[in-house]
């Protein structure tokens, strides 16, 4: 089956997800991580994408972002993949592809999904078993919006700010939400529409989405249409 064209829409957040080829190690050392986020925070602003969140694995990374245009997000990834690509190899004496081809993305409705989606974006390297706590990990947007670091290039959702009125309310809320975590439900969802493709929303946000989009949004029932009765 021919896979249906990447989702993109302007004005709506993306996840993304980014692996390595064969889930082979996109990052050897901590200088890897750092040129991924100069290259972020320098190719953002110049296509007009909002970064909200981040998570840095060993062999794949989740992005939160949303773009001002149709191809923002496109032209951004691919200016960071060559270019991070390019460094890597340059760097550890190698060749070749590094990234397990196109990167997978989706639209998600923000007032169902965007915090959801920090939240299992922060618990990604608890639940790999790499820290007991997100709070622990380093290479996550976590310790800016809890208040332990600033990343420059985030730029906060308008959802972010609703958590307080006050750095510390938003910082302590955010925590609370971490601590909670999210439902089995929202983790499949937020996985399985990326890696697919498919909207995660409910029925009138992709029902809003249909519309300005010809693109198929939702997964096709199983089974045969029922024959027409005459």
């Amino acid at each position: 089956m021919a896979r249906l064209p990447r989702l993109t829409l302007p004005g709506q957040p993306h996840h993304v997800i980014q692996r390595g080829n064969n889930r082979q190690a996109i990052f050897i050392d901590n200088a890897d991580r750092e040129r991924l986020l100069t290259l972020w925070a320098e190719q953002a602003p110049r296509f007009d994408v909002a970064l909200h969140a981040y998570v840095l694995m060993d062999n794949h990374f989740h992005l939160l972002a949303t773009p001002a245009t149709a191809d923002g997000l496109p032209k951004f990834m691919q200016a960071v993949g060559r270019s991070y690509v390019r460094a890597f190899n340059d760097r550890h004496g190698r060749s070749g592809t590094l990234w397990e081809g196109r990167y997978r993305a989706t639209v998600l409705q923000a007032e169902r999904y965007l915090l959801p989606c920090m939240v299992y974006l922060d618990l990604n390297p608890v639940r790999a078993g790499l820290v007991a706590e997100a709070r622990d990990f380093a290479w996550s947007s976590h310790h800016h919006y809890v208040g332990l670091r600033t990343d420059r290039f985030l730029s906060p959702h308008p959802l972010y700010w609703t958590l307080g009125n006050t750095p510390f309310a938003r910082e302590a809320a955010y925590v609370d939400r971490v601590r909670t975590g999210i439902s089995t439900r929202d983790q499949q969802v937020l996985t399985e529409s990326t890696l697919q493709g498919w909207a995660a929303g409910d029925d009138h946000f992709v029902a809003q989405l249909q519309a300005v989009t010809g693109r198929r949004l939702v997964k096709s029932r199983a089974g045969r249409r029922p024959l027409a009765q005459g």
